[in-house]
């Protein structure tokens, strides 16, 4: 990106920060009751890949060789998600909401410097998707538990809402070029 590019995104990122800080603190005040930060923490560690992982052991154990080429999927799927959302937040540069305002609080660490779009969230949608589509059952595990991971992210100061919504919408992209590429093998 040219260095004129670059500037104009992060003027329009600087705008969007300041219409999202009202629903970024309002979300981040929740983390003054120690059940929900801590009940958040545990749901953003899990979405680091904890609970991912799993997913994928349990997928061949459960389902046979029809899991196994969903976890092949998924974790295929979760390498490309890697290198594109850290080529992103490289060019994209958004400092984090906890960084760029004192009044919200990082109530977790962060991984990395920089937040959109959201990883966890791009990880969490594509996953769900592609686990859900052969093994609708999965539906009431999976969907809950990709949306608390990304609720997360904004409640524990680490992501504005556009960064989840970027995360989400770019996992979903992930998952269907995934499944065409997938079912045409």
């Amino acid at each position: 990106m040219t260095e004129p590019g670059r500037a104009s995104v992060a003027a329009v990122l600087a705008r969007m920060d300041v219409v999202e800080l009202a629903c970024c603190r309002f979300l981040n005040r929740s983390t003054e009751l120690t059940l929900v930060r801590a009940f958040f923490r545990i749901i953003s560690r899990l979405g680091d890949g904890v609970f991912w992982y799993g997913v994928m052991l349990m997928l061949p154990l459960a389902y046979g060789e029809t899991g196994a080429r969903v976890t092949l999927q998924m974790a295929l799927t979760g390498l490309v998600g890697l290198a594109l959302y850290r080529s992103l937040k490289s060019r994209f540069v958004r400092e984090r909401p906890h960084v760029s305002h004192a009044a919200v609080r990082a109530a977790a660490p962060a991984l990395d410097r920089y937040s959109f779009p959201s990883g966890h969230t791009l990880h969490a949608f594509a996953f769900t998707l592609l686990a859900i589509e052969p093994f609708p059952e999965l539906v009431s595990l999976l969907v809950p538990f990709a949306v608390l991971v990304a609720l997360s992210r904004v409640i524990l100061g680490l992501h504005y809402p556009s960064d989840v919504l970027a995360g989400g919408a770019i996992g979903y992209a992930l998952a269907a070029l995934s499944a065409l590429l997938f079912n045409a093998i």
